[in-house]
């Protein structure tokens, strides 16, 4: 561990705080705070001149706040002469703006990056990304990690019963198959469709089986949760004995909480990829932690060895 430094803005620090405590080094030290007129200030207070060094900053809320955190850290690494700086950013916000899909839209995951690379890193550490070409908007290396080994164990532990895995909609299928095969279970696919720009949604059927068996909705991120407990809803109308539902990213923002309360979920499963919100009242919560996994594929990026070896 010569050489390693490991930062964080305030977007997640606790989860930085346990990534460091598995590698039982300490957090570097520097200030990261707003003025009054909203300006951002960052000061590195520890030498990193030819140091190897991790900034952890997922882009949870207030999103633009946490990513102009991040720009200006990176922009003080660069000036304080660090050898090589990660971006450690374990949920990408605007992954949704991946494409032009309507006349005159950006495409704000491409600026994004742009802007990351500019700020100075040279590498980009995230997890399960909304979609998988935004690996391509970086010109540098990029390592997508997946909490699908944590969320296949957890889930295995619980030897649950003619399970079925349901993709939250088509496009989450293929990631969605790939949790089914390594929990030994079918696949079923919730259809939808998206209406306008306010993020609503209409779930229209299900393909696949689910009639009296115990369904586990998946997808990357619960925002608003409209697609989930749209999913519950149909998995509960075609038969399923009981509803499970877990993501990576619980953003949980504007009604999700009153629509999560509402829902008949028996268990919803998030990880630690950003912190939870203050005002959750969801008993039925359980978050898994991926600082484990954040700090094996921390050491394994500075002691240059295969990252591709913790998806398995």
């Amino acid at each position: 561990m010569d050489n390693l430094s490991i930062f964080s803005g305030n977007a997640n620090r606790k989860l930085a705080q346990d990534i460091c405590d598995h590698l039982q080094m300490s957090l570097g030290n520097a200030d990261v705070f707003q003025f009054s007129n909203e300006n951002i200030f960052v000061k590195i207070n520890e030498n990193v001149r030819g140091h190897d060094v991790f900034v952890i900053q997922p882009f949870s809320s207030p999103v633009n706040r946490s990513i102009m955190e991040l720009l200006i850290m990176l922009d003080a690494l660069k000036r304080a002469s660090a050898a090589r700086i990660t971006a450690v950013v374990p949920y990408y916000a605007y992954g949704r703006t991946d494409k032009k899909d309507q006349p005159r839209v950006p495409i704000t995951a491409r600026l994004i990056a742009d802007c990351i690379t500019v700020a100075g890193a040279h590498r980009v550490v995230s997890m399960d990304m909304h979609a998988g070409q935004i690996q391509g908007f970086f010109d540098m290396p990029v390592d997508e990690l997946t909490a699908q080994t944590i969320q296949a164990r957890y889930f295995a532990s619980k030897k649950l019963s003619d399970l079925t895995v349901v993709a939250a909609d088509e496009g989450f299928a293929k990631k969605a198959r790939q949790l089914a095969d390594r929990l030994g279970a079918p696949l079923a696919i919730v259809e939808k469709r998206r209406l306008g720009n306010e993020g609503v949604t209409e779930a229209m059927g299900i393909i696949g089986n689910v009639q009296g068996r115990c369904a586990l909705i998946v997808d990357d991120e619960i925002d608003t949760a409209g697609s989930l407990t749209q999913a519950v809803r149909i998995v509960t109308k075609q038969g399923a004995r009981e509803v499970y539902c877990c993501a990576t990213h619980g953003v949980f923002s504007g009604p999700a909480i009153e629509r999560l309360h509402t829902a008949p979920i028996k268990e919803l499963v998030v990880t630690d990829s950003i912190p939870s919100p203050e005002n959750n009242l969801l008993p039925n919560l359980t978050v898994l932690s991926v600082a484990e996994l954040l700090a094996d594929a921390i050491c394994r990026i500075h002691d240059s060895r295969s990252v591709s070896e913790l998806f398995y």
